[in-house]
């Protein structure tokens, strides 16, 4: 079965490493350090995400305060409202979310606030690391999607690391303009190359 790599869901890391809002700067320190991520989330005693403690929230601790540094908690260093996604986003949406925030990483939560997982710029540049056989087998299930099967089976796909290679035929010269923007959309197609698709 073709892994399609679509959502967050699909690519998110499910063991995540969070904190509560009592956590001290010390704990969190020694958090970042034995998990080596650059961020937690900070989470309400329910397990719903509140915020989210980086090492630049710590360093803006230390030098603003450097004699109490270590009295300082999740709660009070935290940034807040967490940005965060939902499991069922595209890896698109997430990515722009952490462009937009120069993010490293989001929590993922539920329809309720729950933390589900953890999204980072590794994981979204996962849908890169697809095999060319999957690949070339979700754009066919695309095409087959926006063609009838008769067109579809007219058209051959062939995946060469990443880029995408469509020869054949089809009926009208207007549907190759649509045929290569969809196949673009598929998330880890790098580059398409459309060949002798003539109309009959």
């Amino acid at each position: 079965m073709t892994r399609q790599w679509n959502t967050v869901g699909e690519v998110m890391t499910h063991a995540v490493v969070a904190v509560g809002r009592d956590a001290t700067f010390r704990e969190i320190l020694d958090t970042l350090q034995r998990w080596k991520v650059s961020a937690v989330p900070v989470l309400a005693g329910d397990g719903r995400v509140i915020g989210v403690v980086s090492e630049a929230d710590l360093l803006t601790t230390q030098d603003r305060e450097p004699d109490r540094v270590e009295a300082f908690t999740a709660g009070e260093m935290m940034s807040e409202p967490a940005v965060t996604v939902h499991p069922a986003s595209p890896t698109a949406e997430a990515g722009r979310a952490m462009a937009r925030g120069h993010l490293k990483r989001l929590p993922v939560v539920d329809d309720e606030g729950y933390l589900v997982g953890i999204a980072s710029r590794g994981d979204l540049l996962k849908i890169h690391l697809r095999d060319d056989e999957d690949l070339a087998g979700q754009v066919k299930v695309e095409l087959l999607a926006a063609l009838s099967p008769e067109q579809t089976v007219a058209v051959d796909v062939r995946a060469e690391e990443g880029r995408i290679v469509l020869t054949g035929t089809l009926p009208e010269a207007s549907t190759l303009p649509v045929l290569e923007r969809l196949v673009r959309a598929v998330p880890g197609v790098v580059d398409v190359d459309v060949r002798a698709l003539a109309p009959a």
